[in-house]
């Protein structure tokens, strides 16, 4: 395999673990320099020491995405050590399952929007400058949740659906400029989201949802990820349920609603 990503800077946010993590592993054997991004430094440190073993260069930036001045450093201390930018992973989310009736906490709204829209719109908004010297790559980690609506998922939904309108948007304000923006849409994947994802009280639900064990997993999703960025793709969506699910909804919605609503069901047990 050639060696695309040979000492490109790559800044991957949510890099502690799940699609985050596998993205460095996969890339690391192919000699880049590894900006790995999350708010736990124990466990970005693990993530580093095997990247670095695999050939990686690594720079480990403990960052609250949530936080704009946050991410201005983290683009600066970026910059700092290894001077370019050359492509940008947003990946770092967080997830709620509730009905919007039952969250007892509303501020629990607003963190899934920072963390998951706002976070994404910082990071790309002060790394934009060294990204267009480099004609670099912006990389948008979304779900098939965001085309659509998913009951117990409203605010998850909500946040997604606000990315791809952000990143569509700034795909034509970039045109020209060869900064591409690449949109993944990944359906269900075997990560810690699922556990980590609040509940009605605001606090981790602590379980996986029940055929977690068929879902795609985190290292095929790497690699779909991977492919879609070396080629510069506009939007790709991990299964054959989310693609045919896109084209459904045009001219069947009930029959979308009506999915959705028995796969949460049967997932959840809502």
């Amino acid at each position: 395999m050639p060696k695309t990503w040979s000492q490109q800077v790559i800044i991957i946010t949510g890099a502690s673990a799940g699609i985050g993590k596998a993205l460095a592993y996969r890339l690391a054997p192919q000699s880049p320099n590894l900006v790995l991004v999350a708010r736990d430094r124990a466990r970005l440190e693990e993530v580093a020491e095997t990247c670095k073993r695999l050939g990686a260069t690594t720079l480990v930036l403990p960052t609250d995405v949530a936080d704009s001045q946050a991410c201005a450093e983290m683009i600066q201390a970026t910059i700092e050590k290894f001077s370019r930018i050359d492509v940008l992973v947003n990946n770092a989310g967080i997830s709620m399952w509730s009905t919007v009736e039952d969250v007892q906490d509303v501020s629990r709204f607003r963190l899934i929007m920072d963390v998951n829209f706002l976070g994404s719109v910082y990071c790309t908004k002060f790394a934009l400058p060294y990204l267009k010297l480099t004609q670099g790559r912006v990389v948008a980690i979304s779900s098939v949740a965001s085309l659509t609506g998913v009951p117990s998922h409203a605010v998850y939904c909500a946040s997604k659906h606000a990315m791809n309108g952000f990143f569509e948007s700034l795909r034509i304000e970039l045109e020209g400029s060869g900064v591409s923006v690449t949109i993944v849409a990944p359906d269900f994947v075997q990560s810690e989201i699922h556990a980590r994802s609040l509940g009605p009280d605001g606090k981790p639900l602590g379980r996986l949802l029940q055929d977690h064990g068929s879902f795609l997993s985190a290292e095929a999703c790497a690699e779909i990820i991977i492919r879609a960025m070396a080629g510069r793709k506009r939007f790709v969506v991990t299964s054959v349920r989310g693609k045919v699910g896109r084209w459904v909804k045009l001219c069947f919605p009930q029959v979308i609603d009506w999915m959705a609503k028995r796969g949460v069901s049967e997932a959840y047990r809502l």
